[in-house]
């Protein structure tokens, strides 16, 4: 099995699907009429979740009608809430064929299928021709892609030259060996955590200039500590730990605990296309 069958297999949940609407029903939304901010709690699965979401989109200078690669794009929510603030055309890629199917679905649920779509893919292959986007973004995907030059590669590929690629990636900021489990791997075979000098050397050599850089750590502390208590006090069902399996609470601890102590930290670039 390749390093890319290995980290789909990780994400393949199963019925992903029907555990997100089952969520959502037993928590009284209209599943056929949806909103992003319906689907904030379990559809933006990085550190900081949509708060970040929204401090990274707002670095990107976007404009209405520009189009936008997600690499790595998951259950969409990052790509549907840069559609709908910002008016952007988006497309997704992400190799995990469930998690294309889900975020197909739920952006048909929130109306959204014209302006947002996600495709089956390699981010070391993108399925989409040259120069063909303003924007690119990359959340928490690089961790799972060992040949990070072909990845820079490639997005510098299909985007526009003078365009932006906006990283937002745990990188790991001093020596020392990660907790395993983590939400992106259950052990060091398919996990790729790399440090900043390693993003802008290689972002460099693909034809990028970094323009911005800034550690997001205390915003991701402080959101995992609010969604703990949130979660605690509602007792809800719905909620990252439904989708990752059994050892959710072990996975997010060793992460957070990996964020707190300085080993990783989630870090934003913003790089311009040569």
């Amino acid at each position: 099995m390749s390093t890319e069958e290995k980290v789909a297999s990780h994400y393949t949940h199963g019925s992903l699907g029907s555990t997100i609407l089952g969520g959502l029903t037993a928590g009284g939304k209209d599943i056929d009429h949806l909103s992003i901010d319906d689907l904030a709690g379990i559809d933006e699965f990085h550190l900081g979740r949509r708060e970040a979401t929204v401090e990274f989109a707002k670095d990107l200078d976007l404009l209405d009608g520009m189009r936008l690669i997600d690499v790595g794009s998951g259950l969409g929510g990052p790509a549907r809430y840069i559609a709908s603030t910002y008016g952007c055309i988006v497309t997704g890629v992400d190799l995990t064929d469930e998690f294309v199917n889900v975020a197909n679905d739920l952006t048909a649920r929130c109306g959204m299928a014209m302006q947002v779509s996600f495709h089956q893919g390699s981010a070391l292959a993108l399925p989409l021709p040259d120069e063909s986007f303003d924007r690119a973004t990359l959340i928490h995907v690089g961790m799972n892609i060992e040949d990070k030059a072909a990845l820079f590669a490639e997005v510098r590929r299909v985007l526009k030259r003078g365009g932006r690629f906006g990283l937002y990636e745990i990188m790991q900021v001093r020596d020392g060996a990660l907790p395993y489990p983590l939400p992106w791997a259950m052990t060091a075979e398919t996990s790729f955590v790399c440090s900043p000098m390693t993003y802008r050397q290689l972002l460099k050599e693909a034809g990028f200039t970094v323009e911005f850089e800034q550690d997001h750590s205390a915003l991701a502390i402080r959101m995992a500590q609010e969604m703990r208590a949130s979660a605690a006090n509602s007792g809800q069902a719905l909620g990252l730990g439904a989708l990752m399996g059994p050892r959710a609470a072990e996975r997010m601890g060793n992460v957070s605990t990996s964020v707190g102590g300085g080993l990783v930290a989630p870090i934003e670039m913003i790089a311009k296309a040569d």
